[in-house]
């Protein structure tokens, strides 16, 4: 079967060899997923889950019972006062940008503590210009980098102590950085440093790739807001669209008032049939990240086995499901691409080749085979073509597929 699905016995060869040694990891990551699963089926049962809930509101969204006790749900989950879990939202960029815009006027100044933000948030910030942008609107951004993979806590107190900062943003995991992602032990160290400064500075965190990866979600260590993408970690894979925004209750009022209309808020959006969808894919969200995970462990190990360097490695303790590989070259990064693309179910045919992406400063190249386009808890991986020419791969919905997956794109490296 593996020769029909073009791995070599020598690829098939080293694939066993590394399960055999990440064995005692996919313990460790079994042993998170069941702390998650009791989690989320304690939010299912308190809140009376039934089939009345998988129904489907169109129009304006009123009095959608199936909605509102949604998010009662991924309140208990997440630990927050509120929460705002919506389809209207197009992904976490968009769900990122309707809190920022929610809680930021003219004069106010936003502050990400961990150097720069993903790209897609360049044009909202204004670091490109763009006429809808934080920028334009009179609102200020200033950012302070890491060192060393952590926080600038020296930067961090004089700015606060010097300046007025109205939201303090950190975003988890690497986006298209060359850096490690922020473990919750270090967001807990920085909001306690923040809190001694500055109590009423708006803590917001992107948690976009991160939840369930661990046993806390940042909420739990003193964070004001969350934000992530449906399509990613709490969607399960089955969930077609959509974002949350969670914790404060009067943010979540901003947040909800900004999406919809003010004085509306939360009592509109229409679900349009995807209510059983969110709940099944956050029932299952536990498993997926598990599994997700131990793709990114395989991949790790593997990768490191043929020469190349990873990030994190295969032993580290991990803060989201995003896989780093440096490359080097140009070539490798889009060969390894295009093996997982030929390894997906859906357009396993196309080539991917680099291109000007809406919302990126360079040419990025995209392997995305996924049942819901753009979908990053599916097996996916991208880069942009810059130096040190790295591959962000993310997802996997099954470990098997995410291993198969994983082989035909060393089998597409090897080959060449």
């Amino acid at each position: 079967m593996y020769k029909q699905f073009g791995i070599t016995d020598e690829t098939n060869k080293l694939a066993k060899e590394v399960e055999e040694e990440v064995q005692s990891i996919f313990q460790q990551i079994d042993e998170i997923c069941e702390y998650n699963s009791i989690k989320v089926l304690n939010a299912f049962q308190n809140n009376n889950i039934s089939d009345i809930h998988f129904g489907s509101t169109s129009g304006y969204g009123y009095n959608d019972i199936g909605r509102d006790t949604i998010e009662k749900v991924f309140s208990e989950v997440l630990k927050a006062e509120d929460s705002l879990v919506r389809g209207q939202f197009i992904s976490g960029t968009h769900a990122l940008t309707v809190a920022l815009f929610a809680f930021l006027r003219p004069g106010d100044t936003m502050l990400s503590i961990n150097g720069k933000p993903y790209d897609t948030l360049d044009e909202v910030i204004g670091l490109v210009d763009n006429a809808s942008s934080l920028k334009s609107y009179g609102i200020n951004y200033e950012q302070i980098d890491l060192i060393d993979n952590d926080f600038n806590y020296d930067e961090i107190k004089r700015t606060l102590k010097n300046k007025k900062i109205k939201l303090i943003e950190i975003q988890r995991s690497k986006g298209y950085a060359n850096r490690k992602s922020i473990s919750i032990e270090k967001v807990e160290k920085v909001i306690k440093t923040i809190r001694e400064i500055d109590k009423n500075v708006i803590i917001m965190i992107d948690n976009c790739y991160c939840e369930f990866v661990g046993k806390k979600e940042p909420l739990e260590v003193g964070a004001d807001i969350i934000v992530g993408s449906l399509i990613k970690n709490l969607g399960g894979g089955l969930a077609p669209n959509g974002a949350y925004i969670a914790g404060r209750k009067d943010l979540v009022a901003l947040a909800a008032e900004r999406l919809t209309v003010p004085g509306e808020g939360k009592e509109v959006g229409p679900t349009l049939n995807i209510n059983k969808s969110i709940l099944q894919g956050l029932f299952f969200a536990p498993s997926v990240v598990a599994s997700s995970l131990k793709t990114a462990v395989f991949t790790s190990r593997i990768l490191e086995k043929l020469g190349y360097k990873t990030e994190p490695k295969y032993n580290e303790k991990r803060v989201d499901i995003v896989q780093t590989i440096e490359f080097g070259n140009s070539k490798d990064l889009i060969k390894y691409c295009q093996g997982i693309q030929k390894g997906s179910p859906v357009d396993s045919n196309a080539m991917p080749e680099p291109w000007d992406m809406p919302g990126y400063t360079d040419k990025v190249i995209m392997a995305a085979g996924s049942f819901t386009q753009g979908s990053s808890i599916e097996l996916s991986c991208d880069g942009p073509i810059r130096p040190p020419y790295l591959a962000f791969q993310q997802g996997g919905l099954t470990f098997e597929y995410g291993k198969l997956g994983v082989l035909k794109a060393v089998q597409n490296i090897i080959k060449k």
